[in-house]
């Protein structure tokens, strides 16, 4: 059974007459890696700067395992930060570098050998140790950075976009070795980013947040299967949504009438289907018709896009390769229980 690490309740932040930050209420258990995504001006870094202590909130409370920290030093609130720029000294070995924190802690001389090996051991660059900063790539860099934080184990870790200057390959590489390390020292990591991708592939949870506020907290998996409004649809994945009026288990839209999964109340809502979701029929076989006007092969699918009647545009996600052609005209379904109905 986990406990609470980290509790936010009813934070605020404001600049001026700027409200950055609007009540919010989060909380964090011990050993989790929750991920704080949302795009730039969504709040997620002052929320972090809050944590970590470089920034006060304007009113609200931050407790960390039961206690008030909210006024309390950085210093004081056992807390690490890995930053996007790795911030290493070129000056030192990997080995001392990573030895830095325990050494200014005045740890004995054995006793910061063996955490530092440790470290090192667990980001898999042991055999890096004499090494410089200089001598090392991007990724690996990014990793001595993370053995400095975790050498000397701190009760959270914050990770303010640490992939954000590496190139695709090298993130998706560096993604899995966090969720190692993340799974091998049972570390709580707060995560930040603007990537949705990253955070899908990341997070035990996912924290959305847009204008200060946070607008869904969720699982992955349940984040992106069951948003709770057409902006977390949208922000989260690939989506098509047709937005129109309820009428029973019917939502009548610009583009024809379209079978909803439940009957709701009459009032204006979005329908979400994903592009993996969506059939491409033949022509006059369904009631939403366009025709294809772009084909993209992603090796192991191919992504058809379709152009309504009325200038909108619909993604289709197919396996393998795709027969079908830019210019054909088709017909779109889906199976109604895979849509998803949003408030509009």
């Amino acid at each position: 059974m986990s406990s609470v690490k980290l509790q936010v309740e009813q934070i605020t932040r404001h600049y001026g007459k700027t409200i950055v930050l609007q009540n919010l209420d989060l909380t964090i258990q011990t050993g989790e890696l929750l991920t704080l995504l949302g795009s730039s001006g969504s709040g997620k870094t002052t929320l972090l700067q809050i944590i970590s202590g470089l920034t006060e909130p304007t009113s609200g409370r931050l407790l960390i395992d039961g206690k008030d920290h909210t006024r309390t030093p950085v210093h004081q609130r056992d807390i690490g930060v890995v930053f996007q720029n790795y911030a290493l000294f070129p000056h030192l070995t990997i080995e001392e570098n990573v030895a830095f924190p325990l050494r200014m802690r005045k740890l004995p001389g054995a006793e910061v050998s063996r955490k530092t090996k440790a470290a090192l051991d667990m980001v898999e660059l042991g055999h890096a140790a004499q090494r410089f900063p200089r001598a090392l790539s991007g990724g690996q860099q990014q990793r001595v950075a993370l053995a400095r934080c975790l050498v000397y184990q701190p009760g959270i870790i914050l990770m303010d976009e640490p992939l954000g200057a590496l190139d695709r390959q090298l993130r998706e590489t560096m993604q899995m070795e966090i969720k190692r390390i993340h799974r091998e020292s049972g570390a709580t990591i707060i995560f930040v980013t603007h990537d949705q991708e990253e955070a899908l592939a990341l997070s035990d949870r996912i924290c959305l947040m847009n204008e200060g506020r946070i607008v869904q907290i969720d699982t992955p998996q349940t984040i992106y299967q069951q948003p709770n409004s057409a902006f977390v649809a949208s922000f989260i994945g690939l989506s098509n949504i047709l937005k129109g009026d309820v009428r029973g288990d019917q939502l009548v839209t610009q583009q024809g009438v379209f079978a909803l999964p439940t009957a709701m109340p009459a009032g204006r809502a979005s329908l979400m289907i994903r592009p993996e979701d969506v059939r491409i029929l033949k022509a006059g076989a369904a009631p939403l018709e366009g025709e294809i006007c772009e084909r993209i092969y992603a090796g192991s699918e191919t992504r058809l896009v379709v152009t309504l009647a009325d200038g909108a545009r619909f993604i289709v996600r197919s396996r393998g390769m795709s027969g079908d052609k830019i210019g054909d005209r088709v017909s779109l379904g889906w199976d109604v229980q895979q849509s998803r109905l949003l408030l509009a």
